[in-house]
């Protein structure tokens, strides 16, 4: 676990008030060891609840309604049963039980559930001072259940040689990343075909085919949203989710088409995408072929009416769920957002000071302060969450057993660098594109 001393200034300022409230929140509990918090590549500074900007003017009842239906996954789980590495491993186990019995009705009493049981932290990447957050949704795709000359773009499920290094065949959904093979043979194990090779027709006919599609836009892009609704003629409508992957990185179409200068960079959103490879079928089919990655789908029993289900395998709430980087967070993680995001419009500066649960992930979602809003079905709640590419501030809620300035405390100061790499301005990471495989794992 790499942990930088940028968190030696941030935890200085803020270590005796943390302290302080360690001691009111657990004088009753001293006999119990408090677990220090690690967060590869993390930067984080305590905060008192009064200095999380924006806090009383969201609704926490809406996020406390979604993080009980987390609570249910996480209490359903065998306490120990899995060495948690992440960073809050399974304390959020004495939250769940606390919110399982509260008598939680308003916001104000969400509030002072959060406030009790967690202690907030201003968190981002190391060397950067804020958050950044896409949005997704789930795409309502008009389809067939057999070929016809208008639907004739396939959705498979998952073929019965594909194999994933390290993953049981029958663990339900196959993870997002991971080595992925086809078998040749009895023993021979070859890389899976690509995106090109299977629109070529390299696994038709072998009775995979759940539905089909008009196009294989529609296809892209319910394979980067992760799920779909697929609507028949006779109005009845088929739910697909993530299954699996080919095993090949994805490579976003977005970023190819700004660096073709095709799309300017300050105009790349989903939308200007589909509208590009409308109007261009052939370059369309080549920029498909960019990314080699491909996604197999299952269909789920569930009705038009529910939502889809994450990566937890709880249904997300819209507005409320978000996707993280499951490498570095447990789901039903509370994270405060706070900044302007382009809601109304490509330029409003909508305020969002609203409590987020996550759920899910994605391929894309990586980093301590990382995250993809989900924001529903249908084609507006495609509009939000295509045009979100934003900074914003995070503040992760950690239960309060946690002693977040413990590892700093007991971290050595690093050796001075040298004068010349000292004036270096300091690296940013590349932001995750829009584009997700979502394993639902």
């Amino acid at each position: 676990m790499v942990l930088a001393m940028a968190f030696a200034p941030l935890l200085a300022a803020s270590g005796a008030e943390a302290r302080a409230r360690h001691h009111r929140h657990h004088h009753h509990h001293h006999h119990r060891a408090v677990p220090p918090l690690k967060i590869s590549g993390a930067q984080y500074r305590p905060l008192a609840w009064n200095a999380v900007a924006g806090w009383r003017d969201d609704d926490q009842l809406a996020a406390f309604n979604t993080f009980r239906a987390s609570c249910k996954a996480i209490l359903a789980q065998r306490p120990g049963a899995r060495r948690q590495a992440r960073a809050l491993g399974q304390s959020l186990r004495e939250p769940c039980h606390a919110a399982r019995s509260a008598r939680v009705h308003d916001a104000g009493a969400a509030r002072r559930f959060f406030e009790r049981h967690f202690r907030p932290l201003e968190i981002s990447r190391i060397g950067e001072d804020s958050g950044f957050v896409t949005g997704y949704y789930e795409p309502v795709i008009d389809g067939s259940r057999t070929e016809t000359g208008d639907y004739n773009v396939p959705v498979y499920r998952r073929p019965a040689n594909l194999f994933v290094r390290g993953a049981r065949r029958k663990a339900g959904s196959l993870p997002n990343g991971g080595q992925v093979f086809r078998k040749v043979g009895r023993r021979k194990l070859v890389p899976y075909y690509d995106r090109g090779q299977i629109e070529d027709g390299a696994i038709a006919g072998r009775g995979l085919e759940i539905c089909w599609l008009k196009s294989q836009t529609d296809l892209l892009f319910a394979q980067i949203q992760g799920s779909a609704r697929v609507r028949l003629q006779d109005g009845s409508v088929i739910r697909i989710n993530y299954d699996a992957h080919n095993g090949y990185p994805y490579t976003p179409v977005g970023r190819v088409l700004i660096d073709r200068k095709i799309i300017p960079r300050e105009e790349m959103s989903m939308q200007r995408i589909r509208e590009w490879m409308d109007a261009n079928p052939e370059g369309a089919r080549d920029l498909r072929r960019q990314n080699k990655s491909y996604v197999f789908f299952r269909e789920v029993k569930l009705s038009d009416e529910d939502e889809a289900v994450g990566a937890q395998g709880v249904p997300l709430t819209p507005g409320r769920s978000i996707a993280v980087d499951k490498a570095l967070h447990i789901y039903g993680t509370p994270f405060f957002l706070n900044g302007t995001l382009p809601i109304q419009s490509a330029q409003a500066k909508t305020p969002f000071h609203r409590l987020m649960i996550g759920q899910d992930t994605g391929s894309a979602i990586v980093g301590p302060a990382r995250a993809d809003i989900y924001f529903g079905a249908g084609a507006e709640a495609g509009r939000i969450a295509g045009r979100l590419r934003t900074n914003i501030g995070f503040v992760m809620l950690v239960p309060t057993r946690l002693d977040p300035v413990a590892a700093g405390r007991r971290m050595p100061l690093p050796t001075a660098r040298p004068a010349a790499k000292a004036k270096q301005a300091p690296h940013r990471a590349h932001r995750g594109s829009k584009s997700r495989h979502r394993g639902r794992r």
